[in-house]
């Protein structure tokens, strides 16, 4: 008998002395040296090097405000990377309930906001010592391109588990990342170009890291998830990676792109007291205005503000992402149908219930009713047909096919929500998915459905898959935060599986998962929750709904959302 605890001795001091390298880790990039820390997790004898804060740009102030980012600065010293980075300048309010509602780390982390914020974190398990080679996963967070950041997200989960590279980027919001003139002075797209310049990073400098920079996946959720697609779309970010993954969101969520917001920019230079005669001294006076000055005129264009009859003000008051003819060429519609664009391996899904509580929460008043009828379903859907692209005669005949299906007014709240769901995020994501097989594209396409115990006492009991809820699965969760079920953390296990699977080789299968099907004619997808197993054309009956509802609407002869 005596051997065996010989043997569990031996395997702990391995265990110790893996976990304790006797140094920190030091890593050379392209610009200069930086310094990270050690972190292990339990169960795991190999710790992972962890790096916050490495630069990938210049911080972008000054001339370089509403500039395309410029390589960091070379440094001479070993740089510290053992702190958070601010998050870009946002509504800090907005930024500290997404950053709590999100995080999967066990402890809050005190939040920063600054104009200097173009830095990324790395989470690494690789041995720094040999010339590992492991797939990297680069993370785009989400917030309405508007809020959120990079530390929200802890990478030390899922890299220790899938034996990935993890790194999590930030890129500029808000006016800072969307502000377009529409022509040379201010093309727009500020943040997009960040997340391009980051990936560049990446590729110069990951092997360093122990990544493969020949086996990149972009992933990101909600608005990272949309731009995601838009880096799939762009010529400027050909080959800076090789799969890709949207959760709850994709480019063709409607409003999300516009030929231009000129006007936008125009009121806002108004607000602030520049002169908008032409782009040039409008764009000059604007890089002159405070950090502050900007944000407190930011606050003021949420595009879910009502003006005083209760409606929300006109969509113009909204930036977002433009054709701008280089990083989007043309509209995201036409890329997919040309069949023009980088064909990675895509894997596209949406949630159980996209409009099940956080986003009306957004909303404030709007979705304040626990009752609905037609009539008020009706006057709500109106106050958005300017960002649906919808008519009057469209809206009664969707709450007709929504909320016919039961009297019971409470239930019609739900299926109203249903409804949003579906035209906000679950159609755009459908016909994504579509338009990607249709090109060739190995795509697959899930369901999240499963409430996660991280968040349960902060919304209704009938919500089940609520928007970003898949995050605590994808990012492990359980093994970070107490009070995770067994089914949760074998949840969170499997979809960590699938993930790196997929990021592995493009296929999210594996020994021991229920099959995941590609998506193709059949349309088969994953649900995916406390059962998980395989279905059939997602949303199909809504898709084929709203694609022939849509279809009636007459042409116009300006069509600037999609």
């Amino acid at each position: 008998m005596w051997p065996y605890p010989l043997v569990w001795l031996s395997l702990a001091a391995c265990t110790v002395w893996a976990g304790h390298p006797s140094s920190p880790p030091v890593v050379n990039t392209v610009h200069g040296k930086v310094l990270g820390k050690y972190v292990s997790l339990e169960g795991f004898t190999q710790p992972v090097a962890v790096f916050l804060g490495v630069p990938f740009a210049k911080p972008p102030l000054g001339s370089l405000r509403f500039a395309p980012p410029q390589p960091a600065e070379p440094w001479s010293f070993v740089k510290n990377a053992t702190s958070y980075p601010p998050m870009c300048s946002q509504d800090a309010v907005g930024g500290q309930v997404l950053s709590e509602l999100f995080t999967n780390r066990k402890e809050s982390i005190p939040l920063k906001f600054s104009e200097d914020c173009l830095y990324l974190n790395i989470y690494t398990p690789a041995d720094l010592t040999k010339s590992n080679r492991l797939p990297v996963m680069v993370w785009i967070h989400g917030g309405r391109l508007m809020i959120g950041g990079a530390s929200t997200y802890d990478g030390l989960a899922l890299s220790a588990h899938e034996d990935v590279v993890v790194v999590t980027i930030q890129y500029r919001l808000g006016i800072w990342g969307l502000l377009s003139t529409g022509d040379e002075h201010s093309p727009g797209n500020w943040g997009h170009l960040d997340q391009v310049a980051a990936l560049r990073w990446v590729q110069d400098n990951i092997a360093n890291f122990g990544g493969n920079p020949g086996s990149v996946t972009i992933f990101g959720e909600s608005a990272g998830g949309a731009s995601v697609s838009v880096l799939v779309l762009s010529p400027l970010a050909k080959n800076l990676f090789h799969r890709a993954i949207s959760e709850s969101g994709v480019v063709l969520i409607a409003g999300m792109v516009k030929k231009n917001t000129k006007s936008v920019t125009e009121l806002i230079a108004t607000i602030l007291g520049c002169k908008t005669t032409t782009s040039a001294v409008m764009v000059h006076c604007l890089r002159q205005k405070m950090e502050n000055e900007l944000l407190e005129v930011a606050l003021k264009l949420n595009p879910f503000d009502l003006d005083e009859n209760g409606d929300p003000k006109e969509d113009n008051t909204s930036l977002c992402t433009v054709i701008d003819g280089v990083l989007l060429p043309k509209a995201p519609e036409e890329i997919l149908a040309e069949k023009n664009f980088n064909t990675v391996p895509y894997m596209v899904g949406i949630n159980k219930q996209e409009f099940g509580w956080l986003v009306p929460m957004t909303m404030g008043d709007l979705f304040s009713e626990d009752k609905m009828d037609e009539e008020m379903a009706s006057s709500l859907l109106w106050k958005f047909h300017s960002a649906l692209n919808i008519s009057e005669n469209m809206i009664a005949a969707a709450t007709k096919k929504y909320l016919g299906r039961t009297d019971d007014p409470v239930k019609k709240k739900g299926l109203l929500l249903d409804l949003f769901g579906d035209v906000f995020i679950g159609i755009p994501s459908v016909l994504m998915s579509r338009g990607l097989r249709d090109a060739g594209v190995p795509t697959y396409m899930y369901e999240f459905q499963y409430r996660p115990s991280f968040v349960s006492d902060k919304r209704p009991k009938m919500v089940i898959g609520d928007h970003g809820d898949e995050i605590f699965s994808v990012f492990g969760a359980p093994f970070l935060k107490e009070g995770a079920s067994q089914e949760e953390t074998n949840l969170s296990k499997m979809v960590m599986k699938y993930w790196a699977n997929f990021a592995r080789s493009g296929n999210p299968n594996g020994k021991g998962l229920p099959h995941w099907p590609e998506y193709d004619q059949k349309e088969g997808y994953l649900q995916i929750g406390a059962t998980t197993q395989q279905a059939q054309r997602l949303k199909g009956e809504e898709v084929a709904f709203w694609t022939e509802l849509l279809a009636k609407k007459p042409p116009q002869t300006e069509h600037t959302e999609l």
